[in-house]
């Protein structure tokens, strides 16, 4: 009889966030401009999956409001404060994001997945954090499976899978 535990997977919606222990497997569909932020702690084998929608939550206070995960500006501290409640340590924490594109077919009159990016960027830089692996920009959408036993990303672009 075996003892190992059976993963569960969780499933990370538009405008959501996930945060785990290493029996779960994250895994959000369709990340065209949105941003898709995993944050993970090796050594606790704790982290989370965010899907921010847009930059700034200033676009829309009220929604803001009601849900902050749209939005990188308010996600990303909730993502980190998550994971530090389930006793992920800042030091050891990777940090790796997906999408921020522009997906075929998108008006990119707004920019927003390069928007998303650069909000990104500029919240991990106030908190002195960077980006240990990207998959991000470019015209194709992403999907993104989170292993917390291993830390392991994949990211499935246009069929073909890359470890990230």
């Amino acid at each position: 009889m075996s003892t190992a535990s059976k993963k569960t997977t969780q499933t990370v919606k538009l405008a959501d966030m996930r945060v785990s222990g290493g029996d779960s497997v994250l895994v959000t569909h369709a990340l065209g401009s949105c941003l898709g932020l995993m944050i993970y702690d090796p050594a606790e084998k704790v982290g989370g999956l965010l899907h921010a929608v847009l930059p700034l939550s200033t676009v829309n206070p009220e929604r803001a409001m009601t849900n902050p995960f749209m939005f990188v500006d308010l996600g990303v501290p909730r993502l980190f404060r998550a994971a530090y409640e389930l006793g992920a340590e800042r030091a050891r924490l990777v940090v790796k994001a997906a999408g921020c594109g522009s997906p075929i077919g998108a008006v990119d009159t707004f920019r927003i997945g390069l928007r998303n990016y650069a909000m990104l960027k500029r919240l991990l830089r106030q908190s002195n954090l960077t980006i240990e692996s990207e998959a991000v920009g470019g015209p194709a959408r992403r999907m993104v499976r989170f292993d917390l036993s291993t830390g392991r990303v994949i990211v499935k672009t246009a069929g073909k899978e890359s470890v990230l």
